[in-house]
């Protein structure tokens, strides 16, 4: 009987082996063929998830850069840090007034318009249903500023000062209307807005 049983033993042992192999090999990037292969590195890279976009142009507008890029002008105001917290600063609506409130609502705020410019270069369709010009250079050009707005809000946020805020949502105003003036203040002959995301 404790021969079989070791028979048996070794041959699942042998088994696994042998499928971890498998497995192994199987999920080990195929080698790179002539001059143009691409690195390891890059293979990793396109091969990763898909970033696709659950919300149009408008509605990332009005539910992630706008309410933040407020919080950065509240700022400027020199009773900014004067705001009292909610009843329930856990359940507060208003940033400023919750659990991360003051002048650290303040620093996330930039940070995420900082991170916010990595969901403009993601495909995405406008509120008229065109798509996005996210390939465009100076669209480009455009989401670079925002990310550098936004690092230069959370610099100033840190030195919790209205003054230091001044120069940060200066530079914030002129990210947004760099590229509001282009592809935002549009419309069509009747008025409408059919001709947002176009030049």
């Amino acid at each position: 009987m404790r021969v079989h049983h070791t028979a048996f033993v070794v041959l699942i042992a042998a088994t696994s082996f042998m499928l971890y192999g498998q497995a192994l090999h199987a999920q080990a990037p195929a080698p790179a063929r002539g001059r143009g292969a691409a690195p390891a590195a890059g293979r990793a890279a396109a091969a990763g998830p898909n970033r696709q976009a659950a919300a149009n142009m408008l509605q990332l507008m009005r539910g992630i850069l706008f309410p933040n890029s407020n919080v950065i002008f509240a700022a400027q105001n020199d009773d900014f840090a004067k705001t009292p917290p909610a009843k329930d600063p856990s359940l507060a609506t208003d940033p400023i007034a919750g659990i991360y409130g003051g002048w650290q609502a303040a620093e996330n705020a930039s940070l995420v318009l900082a991170e916010a410019a990595n969901l403009l270069t993601i495909p995405r369709s406008c509120s008229n249903g065109k798509p996005a010009p996210v390939q465009n250079a100076d669209w480009q050009k455009f989401v670079q500023g925002l990310r550098e707005a936004g690092l230069a809000s959370y610099k100033a946020a840190q030195m919790k000062t209205a003054d230091a805020m001044l120069d940060a949502s200066d530079k914030m105003t002129t990210a947004c209307a760099n590229c509001h003036d282009v592809y935002r203040e549009k419309t069509d002959k009747q008025g409408g807005q059919a001709a947002r995301c176009t030049k």
